[in-house]
């Protein structure tokens, strides 16, 4: 599952040895402010002679800090190995790329030449892309072997700016004989959705170098996944290819078969949770079989995949000497299946590198119309649940009640308002008031389809937060932390970085025009309890305004 994604994620990401030339500060937890509060950490970084690496990682960074850092890196021209993830925890995004510009503009002018530059887990959004875009296009990432931008919140356009920057790149080193060469690309937990992944695929198909790609969980669906394929064919020496929790539905799958076809180096692929299907997975196994000589990993978990097409899938693994593992837990095969399954793996001395069936969701009742489906995974989700009830809802058929608890899985107006005048008793009842962090959520879910155009609807959103709804509630409880709850809220939007991995929301004007109405309108006066934390709240909405 994806879970497993984020193990072997993991794994790569920790896969970095530097012998020599190291300065670390790995892990320490420490706040660095300003200049002062890293004074030493400055005189040591001026002192090490030959320094090749610098871990700051695991410590949380502001601005003039970090310009002071930057100062003392001018002068290191043998730098080489930038391991600055998860440095940015309890900074306003606003505060992350001033930072990584003076940072990156000290690498310039030192004449670095980078290998590794890793700012995974810093979820800094398209902003962030924006702070690294001049050191990305800049002849200190001509060398550049890995670029790690796991969990960065880096969104469509982010990526887009990226695959812009690394494009740039490539074009100014091949006009100097040097061509860029990166090897890994590391970018789960970024949303880059179709145009992202479309952008980057661009820049990957002329780069040709890749040897590792990790997108996974980014919302990528078969259009984005066809153009990766295709430019995974333009990269021979591709050893591992992660796309896991994706969705490539049999469009997708069938490209990306065709794309391994090309593809002989290959020895990992983890395409689990990625709903390649039935004839996703026989197209995929057709390309195991004419190919892939070393493949050592091979993840379709949880494709709907039924017990036919994975007899074909592990039939496919047939003389396959380095493989180390199949998983196909999690699809459609059934107790038949299974055993089917087991007893091919068995009889081809391989029994023991098929990973656990329990998971296995059995036989599906009756088939499924894959066209139908993919034609409809280019609707967002709101739009296919919608679509979904009224595929099943008929004038004969008895109206659903009011149901809280779907409209904050899907939101959308039309929920909202059909909810009626109980709409903030509904929430109430389905919303935990006493936990800030799910108050805040359920917050934002209902705020997310505010429409200051639609009279109805704003006057429903401010009905169902306001008054004697979900904050006043929330507010009124002895034991509600008002503090926690405006640290949530920041945190969601994508505002505040926290230390535990919270993927942030995708900001919609809703948001900030619900909240600023919140803070500023006397007869809303759920936060007056907090006004501490209020103050903050609209502090901070006004920083954002004035930044747009």
């Amino acid at each position: 599952m994806a879970t497993d994604a984020v193990a072997q994620l993991a794994d790569s990401l920790a896969k970095t040895q530097v012998t020599e030339g190291e300065l670390s500060y790995k892990g320490q937890g420490r706040k660095f402010d300003n200049a002062q509060s890293v004074e030493e950490m400055v005189k040591e970084i001026q002192e090490f002679k030959g320094l090749q690496a610098l871990r700051l990682e695991g410590n949380t960074y502001g601005v003039e800090a970090a310009q002071a850092i930057a100062k003392a890196l001018e002068t290191k021209s043998e730098f080489k190995y930038c391991y600055w993830s998860d440095m940015f925890t309890g900074r306003l995004r606003s505060e992350i790329p001033p930072a990584l510009n003076s940072l990156g503009a000290a690498l310039m002018t030192a004449g670095a030449r980078l290998t590794v530059l890793d700012l995974s887990d810093n979820a800094f959004g398209p902003d962030g892309v924006k702070g690294i875009e001049k050191l990305l296009k800049s002849t200190a990432c001509h060398t550049l072997q890995e670029l790690r931008l796991n969990n960065c919140g880096m969104g469509i356009g982010g990526g887009k700016i990226l695959a812009a920057a690394l494009t740039e790149c490539y074009k100014q080193s091949s006009s100097q004989g040097t061509p860029l060469g990166l090897k890994v690309f590391i970018a789960g937990r970024n949303r880059l959705e179709n145009d992202g992944a479309t952008a980057l695929a661009q820049a990957f198909q002329l780069m040709g170098s890749l040897e590792e790609v990790h997108v996974p969980q980014n919302g990528i669906n078969h259009p984005g996944v066809t153009a990766l394929a295709t430019a995974m064919q333009h990269n021979p020496q591709l050893r591992v290819l992660n796309l896991n929790d994706n969705t490539f539905t049999k469009k997708g799958a069938i490209a990306m078969a065709q794309a391994l076809k090309h593809l002989r180096s290959v020895q990992v692929i983890n395409f689990g949770d990625c709903l390649v299907r039935s004839e996703g997975a026989i197209a995929i196994a057709e390309a195991i079989t004419e190919g892939l000589p070393i493949l050592k990993e091979l993840n379709l978990s949880f494709g709907e995949i039924t017990g036919e097409a994975a007899l074909l899938v592990a039939q496919s693994v047939e003389g396959k000497a380095t493989l180390e593992k199949l998983d196909l837990n999690g699809n459609c095969l059934g107790e038949e299946g299974c055993d089917a399954v087991r007893e091919v793996m068995d009889g081809l001395n391989m029994g023991d590198l098929l990973g656990s069936l329990s998971d296995d969701e059995g036989e599906p009742e009756e088939d499924d119309d894959e066209d139908e489906d993919d034609e409809e995974e280019e609707d967002d989700d709101v739009e296919e649940e919608d679509s979904s009830v009224n595929q099943v809802s008929s004038p004969l058929s008895v109206p659903r009640p009011p149901d809280a608890s779907s409209f904050l899985c899907f939101p959308s107006p039309d929920k909202l308002l059909k909810l009626g005048t109980k709409r903030a008793l509904l929430f109430e009842q389905q919303v935990d008031v006493a936990d800030a962090g799910k108050t805040a959520e359920a917050f934002l879910k209902i705020s997310s389809v505010y429409n200051e155009e639609d009279k109805d609807v704003k006057s429903a959103v401010l009905d169902s937060i306001g008054k004697d709804a979900i904050l006043r509630k929330a507010f009124a409880n002895p034991s509600f932390q008002g503090y926690n709850f405006i640290s949530s809220l920041l945190v969601m939007l994508g505002l505040l970085k926290s230390e535990d991995k919270v993927k942030p929301v995708r900001v919609v004007p809703g948001h900030l025009q619900t909240l600023e109405y919140v803070v500023r309108h006397e007869h809303v006066q759920a936060l007056e309890s907090c006004s501490s934390a209020r103050n903050i709240l609209k502090s901070t909405l006004e920083q954002v305004r004035s930044e747009n």
